[in-house]
């Protein structure tokens, strides 16, 4: 028998786990890397001032989703705030934001194997991930998150490990077998903290966009969680620390022991770090850690996916079949559609020969769809306190510093879009990233005009039965008289 409802099967651990497992995936492992070749250590820069702004954006979706208990997600206030379209391009967006992400995670795993396996073809390795995130998935959504919470409790262990070790290592001076010493100093004996000036921050910005991409994902577990007016909050206020322990504080410690000269943009700073100081068991079970994350990030993107998807489709925004539950009461259809999409694409751009050039490139495609959902969540929150200030006013969980914050995030945004269009890598995003929207503008159009021609059919129908009622009651005074 079809269950009509989402389960609310999902507990305070278990959302900030799928939220870490969201926006700690190979943005971090694999990207900082190639960000730390364009800025440096100013990296700790540009992950500080991008997760704070970021911190607002979510404290903005926070009290939204709060303020009506009704709103299973981010789609649902854009919709109700900011109109029907609004709600349709927001939802599509992230679906298409999350696939593509998933994509460039599935292509970084491909590269993790070769670590092991250098012979191993890309596309089988792709196909193993993928059916085992399908496997994930269409499990209850307890056992989801049971599952996602382990694998994210394994990146932030290794992260952890890694960062006391790095502080030990740097603390005693080690000195690898290649002659490179670790110590504090590595930070700025390279030209100082920006050698490469402001161009090298906003040269970095693309991929820290991309790695900081899916700390919104718990804005779309309202409607699974036992508990969201304290849960939500709980995991907002939980982001400024999570990035100060996992963003800041593994990429200071990488540069502490490693100099960010020595870095190579093309493979993860992690394993390489071990390579590099000698211990060779060591990088290969940091290894096994990074594809561990990438699986996780790619699972709690299929998970986001599907339920945005199933959201969509119940505000008639797409095919019905979306909108319908398995026996667990999880949305098959979308968990299918998702994994056969990332599958077909992830072959694809396996077996070109630069998986960091394919990943570059998907990562920018994706970097600018969050932008896109997180400056609509922005617009969104503006509208609502010019509109409803009471509601602001008594708001449990307000934003600080709402008046101007919601502007200065979206001046940052500008900034992030103005950078990628300095590299040609990432400029090939910005020209290919509005055909996305124009095909949901033509979409959005057909959609509603064949609704208003429905909406015309139909009153013209009862119109013909008005008229037709009219007549026969006319006939039958007649007959009467």
């Amino acid at each position: 028998m079809e269950q009509h409802n989402l389960e609310r099967g999902l507990g305070q651990r278990q959302i900030e786990m799928i939220a870490i497992g969201g926006c700690i995936g190979t943005g971090l492992f694999m990207g900082s890397g190639k960000t730390i070749s364009l800025a440096g250590p100013g990296i700790i820069f540009i992950y500080g001032v991008t997760g704070l702004i970021l911190y607002f954006v979510m404290r903005a979706m926070g009290e939204l989703l709060l303020y009506n208990l009704n709103y299973k997600s981010f789609v649902d206030f854009s919709e109700d705030i900011l109109g029907p379209s609004a709600g349709f391009f927001v939802g599509w967006s992230y679906w298409f934001a999350w696939i593509v992400a998933a994509i460039a995670e599935i292509i970084a795993i491909t590269g993790y194997f070769d670590f092991w396996f250098p012979n191993l073809p890309h596309w089988v390795s792709a196909l193993s991930i993928i059916l085992l995130l399908l496997t994930l998935n269409i499990l209850s959504v307890k056992a989801f998150g049971e599952l996602e919470f382990w694998m994210a409790i394994i990146k932030v262990v290794a992260i952890v490990g890694l960062i006391v070790l790095g502080l030990y290592l740097a603390i005693t001076g080690f000195v690898s077998p290649a002659g490179v010493k670790a110590q504090v100093s590595n930070l700025w004996s390279y030209g100082g903290f920006l050698p490469h000036g402001v161009a090298g921050l906003l040269a970095g910005l693309q991929m820290t966009i991309f790695a900081f991409g899916g700390m919104e994902v718990v804005g779309t577990m309202m409607a699974e969680a036992k508990n969201p007016k304290i849960m939500l909050p709980d995991a907002i206020r939980k982001i400024p620390w999570r990035i100060m322990i996992f963003y800041i504080g593994t990429v200071i410690v990488l540069m502490m022991v490693t100099p960010w000269t020595d870095i190579s943009p093309d493979e993860s700073p992690f394993v390489g770090m071990f390579s590099l100081v000698g211990m060779v068991s060591a990088a290969s079970l940091i290894n096994a850690v990074v594809i561990s994350s990438a699986t996780s990030s790619s699972n709690s993107g299929i998970y986001a996916t599907s339920r945005m998807l199933y959201g969509l489709a119940k505000q008639h925004h797409a095919p019905a079949i979306f909108g319908k539950l398995s026996s667990f009461k999880i949305p098959a259809g979308g968990i299918f559609l998702v994994t056969g999409l990332i599958l077909l694409a992830a072959l694809i751009l396996t077996t070109t020969e630069s998986i960091m050039g394919a990943f570059e490139l998907v990562a920018s495609v994706s970097a600018l769809l969050f932008i896109y959902i997180w400056s609509m969540i922005l617009f969104a929150y503006i509208a609502y306190c010019k509109r409803l200030p009471q509601a602001h006013d008594e708001s449990e969980f307000k934003m600080p510093l709402n008046k101007i914050m919601p502007y200065v995030a979206l001046g940052f945004f500008a900034i992030v879009i103005y950078a990628l269009t300095l590299s040609e890598n990432t400029l090939i995003a910005l020209y290919v990233s509005p055909i996305w929207f124009v095909v949901l503008g033509v979409i959005y159009r057909i959609k509603t005009s064949r609704s208003t021609n429905q909406k015309k059919k139909i009153a013209e129908f009862h119109e013909k039965v008005i008229a037709q009622k009219a007549a026969a009651e006319r006939y039958r005074r007649k007959l009467i008289k």
